[in-house]
């Protein structure tokens, strides 16, 4: 009798062992999402000259995908740079203050033997400081006019619109002849997204808090007719705080897509 007791007690312990097994192992709702989503803005008013990418193209980091009409501001900066290059009114100037310099010196040779005034002697030295000052004046102006070439140079740089991300575009809403505005207010003229990696969200009862680890992994399987093939992601962001309303926390994976070959938008199942 007491070998029947131990039995059964033994069989319930591995029922319940099996069926926390199996709640464990239960495949878990998510959603693949991109792992990041841009859009591109104008930092300035401007005409929209060319748009070098489609929807669907694929794009790199730093590539140049709009450029806004810099015809005015490359005239000006070719003007800054011509005056940054510029030598002939330094050149005189220092012709200037050589002479004046030189002339200064003998004024005051002739000035100690007694020769000349104290009053022409003052105003050689004054003449020569005038110079000297002159000559000073044009190598600001060239400074000056190359510090407004680098300005300008940015100008045009920041017409020039480069994508921040490795990804694809997603939507183009504007076309070449087009009017881009800056800010939140002007519509975006592109919309990227980075699909490698991938984002996997999913929502888990408060329950399980504790059970996932970050750098534990799981396996993402994407629903039909995506469902080609199960892949590996790694947890990345536990939320520490809980829904108390659903009583639920969302977890966050990373899954790697260096291909492009999984989905980005659709739902999945994940299991741990």
């Amino acid at each position: 009798m007491i070998r029947k007791h131990t039995t059964f007690l033994r069989l319930g312990a591995f029922a319940l062992a099996s069926l926390a097994s199996g709640a464990q192992a239960q495949p878990e709702d998510c959603l693949i999402q991109p792992w990041q989503q841009v859009e591109i803005r104008s930092p300035v008013a401007g005409l929209v000259k060319a748009i070098n990418v489609e929807r669907g193209s694929v794009v790199q980091k730093g590539q140049v995908l709009i450029e806004l009409d810099t015809g005015v501001e490359v005239a000006t900066l070719n003007g800054a740079r011509y005056r940054a290059q510029m030598q002939g009114e330094q050149r005189s100037a220092e012709s200037r203050l050589k002479f004046a310099a030189s002339k200064q010196q003998r004024f005051d040779e002739l000035n100690k033997q007694k020769y000349l005034s104290q009053q022409d002697r003052d105003e050689a030295a004054a003449e020569a400081q005038v110079a000297e000052a002159n000559l000073l004046e044009a190598r600001d102006n060239r400074e000056l006019a190359a510090l407004e070439a680098r300005r300008l140079t940015e100008l045009v740089e920041q017409r020039r619109l480069r994508s921040p991300l490795n990804g694809i575009v997603t939507d183009r809403q504007q076309n070449p002849g087009e009017l881009a505005q800056p800010g939140e207010g002007g519509k975006p003229i592109l919309k990227l997204a980075q699909i490698h990696p991938l984002r996997v969200e999913l929502v888990l009862p408060v329950g399980r808090h504790g059970s996932i680890k970050p750098g534990a992994t799981a396996q993402i399987t994407p629903e039909a007719p995506f469902n080609k093939g199960r892949y590996a992601a790694t947890v990345k962001v536990i939320d520490r705080v809980v829904d108390a309303a659903s009583g639920t926390f969302r977890v966050m994976l990373e899954l790697p897509n260096p291909e492009g070959k999984i989905t980005a938008g659709v739902k999945c199942q994940a299991s741990f």
